[in-house]
């Protein structure tokens, strides 16, 4: 499946923030923004915001638009559903438990197989966890340098939503999180005028 494999560092900087959670360091060379810039439309700023949503979470135009068309036929505010779909995606979770530095990473657990949920062995990363779901790093995968890097002095407290056990190195979804509790900078609303306007 194709995914964005162009220069992280570019990218973080025509956004003006670090979208994959590992760009910080290299970023800071360089201002982002400083050169001319024509000011963006109205259309441009939306269409900017949506693909931030998706380079940071590292989804495809297609499944992106589908999250959005789940979250839009949904009762409830729009924009706060798909972010919440997004955050429930299995790489996300993975990444969320701090079992993966980055993203990036967390999906390539997934899809090599060192990922299980409710234990039994999930290697789609766009599975969407379910509250009560136990994800779980698999018993043979645990000693991974990976793994074990990412884990070390991860704070588990960070996210209210979810629950770490480090003995048998698992972690529960609680609830689906709140819109106050994700921490990504993204305007949901400005994705949601986005589609509808198309």
């Amino acid at each position: 499946m194709a995914r964005y494999t162009g220069p992280k560092v570019k990218l973080s900087r025509k956004f003006g923030e670090d979208i994959f959670g590992n760009t910080t360091k290299r970023m800071n060379g360089r201002n982002p923004g400083n050169g001319r810039r024509r000011k963006s439309s109205e259309y441009g700023v939306m269409l900017a915001e949506k693909q931030k949503a998706k380079y940071t979470y590292g989804v495809l135009e297609k499944q992106f638009r589908i999250l959005f068309d789940k979250a839009a036929a949904a009762s409830g505010i729009t924009g706060e559903l798909l972010l919440q779909s997004l955050e429930c995606r299995l790489d996300n979770v993975v990444y969320r438990l701090g079992i993966a530095p980055t993203r990036a990473a967390a999906r390539q657990l997934v899809n090599h197989k060192h990922i299980t949920v409710d234990g039994g062995v999930v290697n789609i990363a766009s599975y969407s966890v379910k509250p009560g779901q136990i994800v779980a790093v698999r018993e043979k995968s645990k000693s991974l340098e990976v793994v074990a890097d990412a884990l070390a002095g991860f704070n588990h407290s960070k996210y209210p939503w979810i629950e770490w056990d480090e003995a048998t190195k698992s972690g529960k979804l609680l609830h689906k999180p709140e819109r106050a509790d994700i921490p990504e900078n993204i305007k949901e609303q400005l994705i949601v005028e986005l589609y509808s306007k198309n």
